[in-house]
């Protein structure tokens, strides 16, 4: 996470948000395997990211990285300037 990453970001998001890149769909107990917290931490943050916009929710459960997402990791998005879907 970089100085410029938002309040309502964690640490782990970066990390979650590169490995979602990696792979087509992910599950968070399976992002859980290769990250330090919890699988229910980690479910949470990507319901967070999926919030934001950063992550697509495809199924209960399943997860991809958004194009928005993928800017972010570019270094092209801020977000501190994302406002969450469900506002």
């Amino acid at each position: 996470m970089t100085d410029d990453d938002a309040e309502w970001m964690a640490p782990i998001d970066e990390e979650l948000l590169e490995l979602l890149r990696d792979e087509e769909l992910f599950m968070p107990d399976q992002l859980a395997e290769e990250v330090e917290p919890r699988a229910p931490h980690v479910a949470y943050r990507c319901r967070e990211l999926a919030k934001y916009g950063l992550a697509t929710k495809h199924a209960m459960g399943m997860y991809d990285l958004s194009e928005l997402g993928e800017r972010y990791l570019a270094g092209d998005i801020d977000p501190s300037e994302l406002e969450p879907e469900d506002a």
